[in-house]
């Protein structure tokens, strides 16, 4: 029996299926522990399983096969264990049934990039037309106030959390002071979360997109990219399609973003390779229909 981990059970299957080079109907598995996306970087799980690939059904050990021809066996105890076998076949061939049916409901690959590249989606056409857009200074007066809340019994010491416009469609809030550095946390994960939750919020409630600075984290991400990014832009320009190295957290999202704006009439999205890694594909606008 061996055991796996990955972020997720569709990926934690995926592994186990590539070790025994088998279907996963041909695995016996043990779920050690569910994924937990944790709160603000608190809590985070990942998905573990021991897994062993079955032997076939009817094969005999030669130990059986020995005791066989050492011992009388009657017709009456050879039925019944021909009973037995095929009670114990049926039995087996539901548990795999029932085991085949949730792995059908895990979305797709395809899927989970696509709900990724939506929350980073910038088109504010179809969102200017689906929300009654409020005062501004009421806005951010309700903003301000929630966020407020939410870190008033908090342990950090920050100083005043910033809210303010950042141009007609985005709420810029930033986080200054001692512990502000705090809510980055290890690779960025802290951020994304507190991004995650803020963007849902403001995003639902009142249509606007959001740029959440804490502690100039996403200042020198973006100048960082942007240095990277460069000499990648005059490549696309030439051969017309590239997709950049492997980007963690905030990182993809401001590559996708300023690759977005510069080459609009070409597809852009966030793509994962087989390692779970996150990048940035840029290819001809045909390409979405493939």
């Amino acid at each position: 029996m061996k055991k796996f981990e990955a972020e997720s059970l569709d990926k934690v299957y995926e592994l186990a299926v590539k070790e025994f080079e088998c279907s996963v109907t041909e695995l016996e598995i043990e779920i050690i522990q569910q994924a937990s996306k944790g709160f603000l970087g608190f809590g985070k799980k990942q998905a573990i399983i021991c897994a062993y690939k079955k032997t076939p059904q009817f094969a005999t050990t030669n130990e059986e096969q020995k005791s066989y021809k050492n011992k009388d066996v009657k017709i009456e105890e050879f039925s019944k264990k021909i009973e037995d076998s095929s009670l114990k076949n049926k039995e087996e061939k539901e548990v795999i049934e029932v085991k085949k049916e949730p792995l059908t409901t895990v979305p797709r690959r395809e899927n989970k990039e696509q709900i990724f590249d939506n929350f980073y989606n910038e088109d504010k056409n179809d969102i200017s037309k689906i929300y009654i857009k409020k005062d501004k200074d009421e806005i951010l007066k309700e903003v301000k106030a929630g966020i407020d809340m939410l870190f008033k019994d908090s342990c950090f010491h920050l100083d005043d959390i910033k809210v303010e416009f950042y141009d007609e469609e985005t709420l810029l809030i930033e986080f200054l002071g001692e512990d502000s550095a705090l809510l980055i946390g290890k690779e960025g994960y802290r951020y994304k979360a507190l991004s995650y939750i803020l963007f849902n919020w403001i995003n639902d409630k009142f249509g606007l997109m959001l740029r959440l600075e804490v502690a100039q984290f996403l200042k020198n991400q973006e100048e960082a990219i942007y240095a990277y990014l460069e000499p990648i832009i005059d490549l696309i320009k030439e051969k017309g399609s590239f997709k950049t190295k492997p980007l963690d957290g905030i990182l993809v999202h401001i590559a996708l973003k300023r690759l977005r704006e510069e080459f609009p009439e070409k597809y852009v999205a966030v793509k994962t390779n087989i390692k779970g890694e996150k990048y940035v594909l840029v290819n001809e606008y045909k390409a979405r229909e493939i």
